[in-house]
């Protein structure tokens, strides 16, 4: 009976369709849906219609206006909880460096290159693929308790509007867990740090830079600020997590003053902090507020405000999950964390769906990249996985 089934696996799995993947990976470069701009919809519009195509039910509903999130429902099985296979239809800008149109999909060799190969329109493809060849289960002798469903969200590579929206909307469909399609290698993420903005706006009084003693500069305190910041992550990186790491800040956007021979009245600064499993971003917030006062930072007309202005969470699978072998079974990956963050955060601590990632591309040399590129072997290889957990975790 074993052996039967695993053949009846085999042959299910043999059965994805190599052609489809680089057919609709190509499709999905080819509509830009760039953010920021807002501009997913045609691809959305795409992905819909190769869904419908493969017999999938699909919803779309608008995070904002024209920028449909989708949910398309492959009914392989019977109605019992379903898996989730989760991507994300932006990409982020094409940038310089390219060698040619990004939004023109080529091939070199095995390589699919255009922007959002990788990240993540070839892992959309893949699991679209993957949900197409679970459609034939039963015809091979496979009985699965629950359907596949494929949510693509918008505005990710921002500021996470697409799956708030989602959150939002009340619909908690049963799942016995969730996998991410971002590029992983195929090693499978059980935790993710999750990620948060801030805005610090720093005020000071202005005066002639002849005697700057009579006002109070703004871009000096900002320097005072950044000191405590850095006090900050040496704090987070002396106790660091074994899978996750630490928390970390980055002051990426620094902006101030009104003139070379003017005391600067104002400065702001952009910070990033990447936050571990449970951290609350409006602590994180009332904290660093707490230590800039501390640090004698707001005296003699200084003013400093910090306001949180995104945030997606992290989250951590239990290595003993159900949803971490199976994927790990399927994919032949390592099992480990992630410092990047994603939309998974949203679907394990908001949905309290188990959720791992697990995608073909590499998130480092690959994603974001000029000539971003994927090999259509590894988006096949990334379908018949999802294909094999799909089949274990249903069963």
């Amino acid at each position: 009976m074993t052996e039967r089934r695993d053949d009846a696996v085999r042959r299910l799995v043999d059965s994805v369709d190599a052609s489809a993947i680089d057919a609709l990976t190509c499709a999905l470069i080819a509509e830009p849906s760039v953010n920021p701009g807002g501009t997913e919809a045609s691809a959305v519009a795409v992905l819909a219609d190769a869904c419908r195509a493969a017999g999938f039910d699909v919803d779309v509903d608008d995070a904002a206006p024209g920028r449909p999130n989708l949910v398309a429902t492959a009914h392989v099985g019977g109605d019992g909880p379903g898996l989730m296979l989760l991507g994300h239809s932006d990409v982020v800008p094409a940038g310089p460096g390219w060698t040619g149109d990004p939004f023109v999909p080529r091939r070199d060799g095995d390589l699919i290159i255009g922007r959002g190969a990788s990240d993540m329109k070839g892992g959309i493809a893949s699991a679209v693929a993957a949900m197409t060849a679970l459609t034939r289960a039963a015809e091979f002798g496979l009985e699965l308790s629950g359907p596949v469903r494929l949510v693509v969200t918008v505005d990710e590579e921002e500021h996470g509007s697409g799956v708030r929206r989602l959150v939002a909307s009340g619909r908690r469909d049963p799942y016995v867990g969730c996998i991410v399609a971002e590029p992983t290698r195929m090693d499978v993420v059980r935790g993710c740090r999750g990620a948060s903005y801030f805005d610090i706006e720093i005020t000071g009084r202005a005066a002639h830079s002849g005697r700057p003693t009579d006002g109070v500069s703004a871009i000096d305190a900002a320097a005072r600020v950044i000191d405590v910041i850095r006090a900050d992550q040496a704090r987070l990186a002396a106790d660091p997590d074994p899978l996750l790491g630490f928390g970390t800040w980055n002051v990426g956007t620094i902006e101030g003053g009104q003139g070379i021979s003017v005391v600067a009245p104002s400065c702001s600064l952009g910070v990033d902090r990447r936050l571990m499993p449970g951290e609350d971003v409006e602590q994180i917030g009332r904290d660093l507020s707490d230590a800039i006062r501390a640090a004698g930072v707001e005296s003699d007309g200084v003013t400093v405000t910090v306001t949180p202005t995104m945030f997606l969470p992290g989250f951590a699978t239990d290595a003993d999950h159900p949803i971490v072998a199976a994927a790990a079974d399927a994919g032949g990956g390592t099992i480990g964390g992630w410092t990047a963050a994603c939309d998974g955060g949203f679907i394990s601590t908001a949905l309290g769906v188990p959720t791992v990632v697990m995608g073909p591309g590499d998130i480092n040399t690959q994603a974001h990249q000029p000539d971003e590129s994927v090999g259509l072997s590894e988006l096949v290889s990334a379908a018949q996985a999802y294909v094999r957990a799909a089949v274990t975790l249903l069963s």
